[in-house]
């Protein structure tokens, strides 16, 4: 059976679903998702007219001579740029800060310019406006490093708090293999708990792009965790900002203070990440650590996660070992992914929406005999 998917925003699905069922009154069920009633209606409408594909995310792309200072003071920033070189004027201004001397970030560039320590491509200004979640653990961004530089098939897995930046894991796996992925991510998750969600593009080994909803074995483990999992639009790289940001500032100093022997490799990058996560000052957090605003989450990590409770009076029904769901006498293929697995169906006129867990995975439309794979979506594409 053909099948086709779409990008959609888990808020816009829950709401229809909602809306449709006897309860409270529109209004309410508005201010409840944090809309308009207008938006509300639109949403409405266009599902009713088209389905899940009708109110699929769109793209949003965002609206894009004083005082000579002592000859001490300078020689004091210059070894503290050669120590650091893949820091800025803000940053190394902070740290003179700690020493005791009291300078604007602009005085510090100034005297790096004056001995040629800022090269020609480091010359710009950077954007003013960030967005970020509210609180550490809320979202995390996973995402592998280039291979450039590293000769190896890959480069290191990181995985970075969207709210503190903070270095969850930097990890050297050299493989896009799922167990030595999962391997790694287990460790984090005794380490540090589990997050609310996780942000990922449409890479291996949590993108299965021969799947129907892109659903691969890590994506289901995570999955059972009770961790939402967001993926970013292809060739949106803006999406995953924080740890592509992250990636710039391991690529930098990479190239300005070498990388040592290949056997060393973990080491630097443990290196590096406690330096990032407890010394380096950050410009989006006000020059204050990663460490000092991140903290470890409440949520442990289960070994063996308990099966997961659906309403009460849902519908449930058992998929097929390969992951095909028996109904009204026909077989809809679902996910391989999620063969004997149980999955809960919300019937909407003509429609059945298809959820493992608390996540829409599949449409049905029973008058046009069609099934529609749906892929998760981040619902604010500019963090």
């Amino acid at each position: 059976m053909a099948w086709r998917t779409m990008d959609v925003s888990e808020q816009r699905v829950r709401f229809v679903v909602a809306a449709n069922r006897a309860g409270s009154s529109f209004s309410a069920l508005c201010m409840e998702f944090g809309i308009s009633r207008p938006t509300g209606y639109l949403w409405l409408d266009r599902y009713r007219t088209g389905g899940v594909s009708a109110i699929a995310e769109r793209s949003r792309r965002p609206v894009s001579s004083p005082t000579r200072t002592a000859e001490r003071i300078e020689h004091r920033i210059v070894a503290l740029r050669k120590e650091r070189p893949d820091w800025g004027a803000r940053k190394l201004a902070v740290v003179l800060m700690n020493e005791g001397i009291a300078l604007p970030a602009a005085t510090v560039h100034r005297i790096l310019l004056r001995y040629g320590l800022v090269r020609v491509e480091d010359r710009h200004r950077h954007a003013l406006k960030r967005f970020a979640r509210e609180h550490p653990n809320e979202l995390w961004q996973m995402d592998f490093k280039s291979p450039k530089g590293w000769n190896k098939p890959v480069g290191p897995l990181s995985v970075i708090d969207d709210a503190s930046r903070y270095v969850i894991a930097l990890e050297g796996t050299w493989t896009t293999c799922a167990e030595a992925v999962q391997e790694r991510l287990t460790a984090a998750f005794i380490e540090c708990g589990l997050p609310d969600a996780m942000l990922m593009d449409h890479g291996t080994p949590w993108w299965n792009t021969k799947a129907a909803g892109g659903w691969s074995q890590l994506t289901v483990w995570l999955m059972k965790q009770d961790i939402r999992l967001h993926f970013c639009a292809i060739r949106h790289p803006q999406t995953q900002g924080k740890v592509e940001r992250f990636h710039g500032a391991l690529e930098m100093a990479c190239r300005r203070r070498g990388l040592p022997s290949p056997e060393l490799h973990q080491s630097w990058l443990d290196h590096f990440r406690n330096e990032y996560n407890n010394q380096r000052p950050h410009e989006a957090l006000e020059m204050k650590t990663p460490a000092s605003i991140w903290h470890k989450s409440q949520r442990p990590y289960q070994p063996n996660p308990l099966d997961w409770v659906y309403p009460v009076n849902a519908e449930l029904h058992q998929l097929t070992a390969h992951g095909v769901l028996h109904l009204n006498g026909r077989r809809w293929p679902i996910s391989r992914t999620l063969g004997g697995e149980q999955v809960q169906l919300m019937r909407i006129k003509q429609r059945i929406e298809v959820f493992y867990r608390h996540t829409l995975i599949r449409e049905i439309d029973l008058s046009s005999h069609g099934s529609t794979a749906v892929e998760p979506w981040l619902e604010n594409p500019e963090l």
